[in-house]
């Protein structure tokens, strides 16, 4: 297999999934051994470490002989086998190391939610600086459907994000990217560096066959193109393998690199695009959508055509170009505006907002500052 070199890093985020932690469908330490030393070799040598693990279901499991005999488990099944694994879990990880290991338990709306987001932000790094590791797993115990990130390759895409962190290792039990399925078929190449991640790369990707993992490939590509969108360099490698340790800690990859991008988006516009569910729909005429893709220019009232869906001031809207292809948005933003009061300026000189309203609150219906471009150009 051939090796990449690696750029250098301080901080890491480390996804550890759950074919690493439960192979055959419980906890075991067989793969854990390696990840640990990197872990600590790393934190010993002045780098900083992240650990998102999953497993809290596979461990609680151990426990509970009658649920791991069922095939289907309901919500609160699962979610009680999650609050018993999550302290075996962390009692798995903590004898590994000879520094304290600390517990965050996130959730969709801790990643979503801007004040909440920068708590745990601040939290993180608190925990960093105290020379803890902090392990991170998905609330499973309180998370419904609605409010799940649902995968822990996503969240610990989101960890790199709200940690600044320079590089993201997810952690699976195959060596990287294949041109096909290599569960599939035989003759399959890995795919050592992906530059851009686009269609094609998603088309990639293959199904996991583990009954405990909630991901597989198509997850991993996105955290990769999440991450390397801000600029954090993502690599994907074979856990079950000693050796693609030793390589890392020499700075080589044996695996597939992600590249992070050359022009990086900023934090908060990286946060709106991936981490803020859009609430209603704005479609807008060729002008603004030329003004907006090409020169860099807030929404104004007077380009917006229609509107569909109900929000609040603040809320994140996708943009449409209503001359053009209506099935992707071309941009997101942050609207001034709720829905009832936009659709009686659509179309509207800003000078009028005041006189159609009886207020303004900015000439903008989105800032260019709360605006993040979605169209491939």
């Amino acid at each position: 297999m051939s090796k990449i070199k690696l750029s250098d890093w301080n901080r890491a985020v480390i996804k550890v999934g759950s074919g690493i932690i439960a192979p055959e469908g419980k906890c075991s330490t067989r793969y854990l051994l390696p990840i640990a030393g990197f872990i600590s070799e790393s934190i010993n040598s002045g780098k900083e470490i992240i650990l998102v693990s999953s497993g809290a279901v596979a461990a609680g499991l151990t426990t509970q002989p009658g649920l791991s005999k069922k095939n289907h488990r309901s919500i609160p099944e699962k979610q009680a086998l999650a609050a018993i694994g999550q302290s075996i879990l962390i009692s798995l990880w903590s004898r590994f190391f000879d520094f304290p290991c600390s517990q965050i338990l996130l959730t969709y709306d801790d990643i979503h939610n801007r004040r909440r987001f920068v708590n745990a932000k601040n939290t993180l790094n608190k925990l960093i600086e105290l020379g803890t590791l902090p392990i991170i797993n998905e609330n499973d115990t309180v998370a419904t459907e609605e409010l799940k990130v649902g995968d822990n390759d996503n969240l610990a895409a989101y960890v790199a994000m709200l940690t600044e962190a320079d590089l993201l290792i997810i952690c699976t039990d195959i060596d990287g990217l294949y041109d096909a399925d290599p569960k599939r078929k035989n003759d399959v190449k890995l795919i050592p560096v992906v530059t851009k991640i686009t269609d094609e790369i998603f088309s990639l990707a293959g199904k996991s066959n583990n009954p405990v993992a909630t991901g597989g490939m198509k997850t991993k590509i996105e955290a990769a193109q999440k991450a390397t969108n801000i600029g954090i360099d993502t690599i994907i490698i074979n856990a079950t393998k000693k050796e693609v340790f030793d390589d890392l800690a020499k700075g080589k990859v044996a695996g597939t690199l992600f590249k992070k991008a050359a022009s990086p988006v900023n934090a908060r516009k990286h946060w709106l695009l991936h981490a803020v569910e859009s609430k209603g729909k704005i479609y807008i005429d060729k002008g603004a959508a030329s003004a907006i893709l090409n020169r860099g220019a807030s929404l104004l009232p007077s380009g917006i055509t229609r509107i569909e869906g109900e929000f609040k001031q603040g809320d994140a809207v996708d943009i449409y170009n209503e001359g053009s292809n209506l099935l992707k948005p071309i941009a997101k933003g942050i609207t001034q505006y709720n829905s009832s009061d936009l659709s009686k300026i659509k179309g509207r000189k800003s000078a009028e907002i005041e006189k159609t309203l009886g207020f303004v609150i900015t000439e903008e219906a989105i800032h260019r500052d709360e605006l993040i471009i979605t169209a491939t150009k």
